[in-house]
């Protein structure tokens, strides 16, 4: 198997990478995320995955596209379903589209290690995609190594966000805590 692993930043793959390694499976880390804003915000993701992957050794393909123009057209008229509509597909789509020009056979993401993220909508979203570019998603349920993958994150000090990565979902995090 020939895996490219869609990256959302740098904690979030602590536990998938550790965990498909006790598997044998050498991920190649994939950063597509137009959808992370402000660009303070995208660039500090971003590096934090650089360093991090050079760290363990791990190949990661940089695709730079902040995008928040783009973004905004593409959510603006339905900002409740964004995450499916947009977010999902977008990044998903570009690492299907990348890994078949490139000879990757199978897909995946770290967005599926996060108990916050909608694992049907990111797993229907793969699997269609895998079928329109003859691919296979690798599904896993990360989740179970959430925790794990967030505490060894924190123990060697990677840069941890606090919130999903979109303005919309930082204005939620503002909002959830206003008293």
């Amino acid at each position: 198997m020939k895996l490219l692993m869609h990256t959302c930043c740098a904690p979030c793959s602590v536990y998938c990478i550790d965990a498909l390694r006790e598997e044998n499976i050498e991920p190649t880390l994939y950063w597509y995320n137009p959808n992370i804003h402000p660009y303070t915000e995208y660039k500090a993701r971003r590096d934090c995955l650089k360093e991090y992957s050079t760290q363990i050794g791990i190949e990661a393909i940089f695709e730079e596209d902040y995008g928040l123009q783009e973004f905004c057209k593409n959510v603006i008229g339905d900002l409740n379903n964004r995450c499916q509509n947009y977010c999902y597909l977008v990044r998903l789509k570009q690492t299907a589209k990348y890994a078949k020009e490139h000879g990757y056979d199978t897909f995946t993401t770290t967005l599926l290690v996060s108990p916050y993220q909608n694992h049907e909508a990111i797993r229907k979203i793969g699997e269609t995609l895998a079928k329109q570019y003859g691919l296979t998603f690798l599904y896993r349920d990360f989740r179970i190594g959430f925790k794990e993958g967030q505490k060894k994150a924190r123990e060697i000090g990677l840069y941890m966000q606090k919130y999903c990565g979109c303005i919309f979902s930082e204005e939620e995090r503002y909002l959830r805590h206003k008293n």
